[in-house]
């Protein structure tokens, strides 16, 4: 990742989640298989300082308050990721109505409070999250890096898609980490 540190945040997109739906086993088993990525992309952000933003569903709680979210996520299945991955104080957490972290979100303010023009996107569920958020973020102009190894859905068919179009339609570097 040799992209100039000051003007870079990585944004993780509904980390935590139950994973309690219909299709929920699948996601569940596709994130469990980037979580080594996921892991080392948090360890490479805390080691240079990057500003790290979770934008995650509200879970009918409406509250942008991480502890309370976990708390109604943490299940047998969800443990696991949500304990690797969880935000702390130094983080910045929001919740969103819908599909997109920007959609309804202070995350542009945000970012351009922070003086970040250069995201990077992890998380699921690529083939709906991220890639709207993608397509937000794109038409906001910031650039974009949304490593292939750090985006998981349902469906591994409609992640390769989504990336695809991300890659082809938003100018996003999709190269791992």
């Amino acid at each position: 990742m040799d992209q100039s540190f000051s003007n870079t945040a990585v944004i993780f997109v509904d980390i935590i989640n139950d994973f309690d739906f219909d299709g929920g086993d699948d996601l569940y088993r596709h994130t469990k298989a980037i979580l080594p990525n996921l892991i080392k992309l948090r360890k490479y952000a805390k080691e240079n300082d990057l500003p790290i933003i979770y934008v995650n569903d509200h879970y009918d709680l409406w509250q942008a308050d991480f502890r309370k979210i976990i708390n109604k996520c943490t299940n047998e299945k969800s443990s696991e990721i949500i304990e690797a991955l969880e935000p702390d104080d130094e983080d910045y957490f929001l919740i969103k109505p819908q599909h997109s972290t920007f959609f309804q979100t202070p995350l542009q303010s945000l970012l351009m409070e922070l003086e970040r023009n250069y995201l990077i996107m992890a998380g699921i569920a690529g083939d709906i999250c991220i890639l709207f958020s993608a397509q937000d973020a794109y038409m906001y102009k910031f650039n974009l890096r949304i490593p292939k190894n750090c985006m998981a859905s349902e469906q591994v068919q409609n992640n390769d898609y989504a990336l695809y179009l991300m890659r082809s339609v938003m100018d996003a570097d999709i190269t791992p980490i």
